[in-house]
């Protein structure tokens, strides 16, 4: 791990708190980011990191990811030389929040640059979506227009981030009362966001203002 990063496991009560799928998550205002980057080296073999963010002095956690990425992806730019090729990552995220529009808009057009990087996205809450017209919900199709997959977390995902990212100290995951009914209602909400929409990237980033 990098130095800069927290530290790599989360408290148990922190995470529960911030990760909880509650359908009002009142004073949750940071966003968690935990993280999974993989590399394949071989035919048969894949390196991977570990760990999580959060918010840091006004800076939105998933940009904060895209600060540390040449530290995280080694050789994600090639070395510099010519016809030095790039290497290639699977980058999996855990959020407690989906993207707001402007992150999802710079994470698009970063990601466009970017044929060598796949990111996919698990989120326990979605982010001013409530709206019809909301600009977080033209985000989130501009996300699947780029490639990215946004996916609500369920029990199973919980659980592999409580194994994986958790402080657990052996304690086995509790789902807490709803996180299924929540999880099915979210990812139905999400999925009416998602349905097939037909906009040109250009045109999306009109939409959002840019």
């Amino acid at each position: 791990m990098i130095t800069k990063l927290d530290s790599v496991l989360l408290p148990q009560k922190k995470f529960i708190y911030h990760y909880k799928n509650m359908r009002w998550a009142k004073g949750r205002h940071e966003t968690y980011l935990c993280f999974v980057v993989k590399r394949r080296v071989g035919p048969d073999s894949m390196t991977f990191d570990f760990g999580h963010l959060r918010n840091r002095n006004g800076c939105h956690v998933e940009l904060l990811f895209l600060r540390y990425l040449g530290a995280l992806c080694p050789g994600v730019w090639g070395s510099g030389e010519a016809g030095q090729r790039r290497l290639s990552y699977s980058i999996t995220w855990f959020c407690s929040w989906s993207p707001c529009a402007n992150c999802s808009v710079t994470l698009s057009q970063f990601l466009s640059q970017m044929p060598n990087l796949r990111l996919r996205i698990f989120v326990a809450r979605l982010y001013f979506c409530d709206m019809e017209d909301s600009r977080e919900r033209e985000g989130l199709r501009l996300l699947q227009k780029t490639g990215v997959q946004v996916t609500v977390m369920s029990y199973k995902d919980y659980y592999y981030c409580w194994q994986t990212f958790v402080d657990r100290k052996k304690s086995t995951f509790k789902a807490w009362e709803g996180l299924h009914q929540n999880s099915v209602r979210l990812s139905r909400k999400l999925n009416r966001i998602l349905q097939p929409y037909d906009i040109d990237l250009r045109d999306a980033f009109k939409l959002l203002g840019l």
